[in-house]
């Protein structure tokens, strides 16, 4: 929420653009992904960037040169998506994620250690508008993990500061998301020839 950010640097004019232009603009392709992701709809994610962005200029005193622009971009899009789009979107209605959180709180933490990562295993290789499908298929909080650390790789800290939830809760709806991202991508995987044990074996 734009109350959220707290100006801590000032820049002159100057300083200004210049800083937009070197710091956040380099990232406008990762934010219009990350958009469409979240929206499903190309028009809603331009206007979504191209709030987000006036909302960057409007508080770029509060950036501080030499941190992560792009974890701060992101948690702008994250906070206008919420405040502002998802009010009109279409999503059915919200599931209680709390109460499948706290479940999955409580499973061991080298189970969740041990979930696949989506970089690094077969999914990896699979491009494909079945994969984009699955993957818009998903909730949207556990679509937004996704998306954040298996496409964007972002860390678990820098997905707790731009998602404003504890980095327990992005373990578990990250362990979560996969599994359930998994689960639709086995009949998939399976047309193209990759083997689904790996993908299986935490279900």
């Amino acid at each position: 929420m734009e109350e959220e950010i707290v100006e801590i640097e000032r820049y002159s004019e100057k300083e200004k653009y210049a800083v937009f232009d070197k710091e956040f603009m380099p990232h406008i392709d990762s934010m219009y992904n990350f958009a469409f992701r979240l929206t499903n709809d190309e028009d809603d994610a331009n206007d979504l960037v191209q709030d987000t962005y006036l909302k960057a200029f409007r508080f770029i005193n509060s950036f501080e040169r030499g941190t992560n622009a792009k974890a701060w971009l992101f948690r702008i899009l994250k906070n206008s998506f919420i405040n502002d789009y998802r009010k009109k979107s279409k999503e059915p209605s919200k599931v209680d994620y709390q109460d499948v959180e706290t479940t999955y709180n409580s499973v061991e933490d080298a189970e969740m250690d041990a979930t696949t990562d989506l970089r690094t295993e077969t999914v990896q290789d699979m491009i494909g508008d079945e994969v984009a499908n699955a993957l818009n298929s998903l909730p949207v909080d556990f679509r937004t993990v996704i998306i954040l650390c298996d496409i964007e790789g972002f860390t678990y800290e820098e997905m707790a500061k731009i998602l404003d939830i504890p980095i327990g809760t992005v373990r578990s709806r990250l362990h979560r998301a996969r599994n359930l991202l998994k689960e639709k991508l086995k009949s998939y995987a399976s047309s193209m020839g990759y083997k689904t044990d790996e993908m299986a074996e935490q279900d």
